[in-house]
């Protein structure tokens, strides 16, 4: 069968408060970060080391 798709118009978007921006990059010790994210981090640099950029693209630096 044909894989079908409806496009929707988008809800509101409310953007995180600034605490919440690039907590990763502010926040490495953190026991969630820890325990949950830099385990993806580094599997995703060993197995996609091609796509693996280490510099992050940080929300906060963009804004200014």
């Amino acid at each position: 069968a044909p894989v079908v798709t409806t496009i929707e118009p988008g809800k509101t978007f409310y953007r995180a408060e600034d605490y919440h921006q690039d907590f990763l990059a502010k926040n490495p010790g953190y026991p969630y970060i820890v325990y949950n994210d830099l385990p993806k981090i580094s599997n995703l640099k060993r197995l996609f080391p091609v796509l693996y950029k280490p510099d992050p693209t940080l929300v906060s630096a963009a804004r200014s």
